[in-house]
């Protein structure tokens, strides 16, 4: 395979990939009232009562807290610490009787079922997959996402994309976010590869392109409709509307 060179003695040896809005269409309504009613009722089993008002005005209050409470120039909130917050604040002593493995998997529980009840649209782009199968073939592949583990990885899987990807790293495991540079090496650093030998496809301009160009990576920019698609003069290495188009950028074959 004819390697793409962006200069002398320059070859790409890994690619990287954001997730939503690059290879997940996702749609979320995050504000949504049927969410936290079903929240509510769900922890009214464990003892925690709570209206749905409540829940909604605590989890976006405890969220603002980690925020600023953060000494991260980006900072990620981290969803299961929240639920854990909102929990421990409000357990009944029917909440404290619980079996101790129970209740240490409440938090990852309450995120799982507020991400599921909150998601409205899950799907790959067209030629994603395809695409995929053809790089592995040559790269290792790796995912650099803002999110949440408790929900990016379950959704990664939903897709059928857990195996092309040989490391994946989601912002809300470090507590900080794109473009933080760390979460791109730490990507790189598990496959072997320095930033100025790999190439990052996003689809916003500020944390994707931005980013990853900061630390020398090669960038492509998927034009989906999600995303920042400004920020100061900042300009990816290439542009893509379709999947196929990456294939050509990198002198690979057309996928079958």
């Amino acid at each position: 395979m004819p390697p793409e060179r962006r200069g002398p003695g320059i070859v790409i040896k890994a690619i990287g990939f954001d997730v939503n809005g690059t290879l997940v269409d996702i749609r979320t309504e995050d504000d949504m009232e049927q969410a936290f009613r079903a929240v509510g009722h769900f922890l009214t089993y464990q003892g925690v009562d709570l209206r749905r008002h409540d829940v909604r005005d605590l989890y976006f209050q405890t969220m603002k807290q980690q925020q600023r409470a953060s000494a991260e120039k980006h900072p990620e909130f981290d969803a299961q610490r929240i639920w854990a917050a909102i929990i421990d604040e409000h357990a009944s002593d029917f909440t404290r009787a619980l079996p101790p493995d129970k209740r240490a998997q409440l938090p990852l529980v309450v995120a799982e079922l507020y991400r599921g009840v909150t998601r409205r649209k899950l799907k790959l782009y067209p030629q994603v997959r395809k695409t995929l199968s053809a790089l592995r073939e040559h790269f290792p592949l790796v995912v650099v996402t803002d999110g949440q583990s408790s929900y990016a990885r379950g959704e990664l899987h939903k897709v059928g994309l857990t195996e092309y990807f040989q490391s994946v790293v989601v912002s809300g495991d470090h507590g900080f976010r794109k473009p933080d540079g760390r979460l791109f090496r730490y990507a790189l650093d598990a496959v072997g590869v320095a930033p100025e030998e790999a190439m990052y496809v996003g689809n916003d301009m500020h944390r994707d392109i931005y980013g990853a160009r900061k630390l020398g990576m090669a960038t492509v920019m998927y034009d989906s409709d999600q995303g920042t698609k400004s920020f100061r003069d900042c300009q990816p290495d290439h542009h893509i509307t379709d999947y196929r188009q990456l294939l050509e950028i990198l002198g690979l074959p057309p996928a079958s």
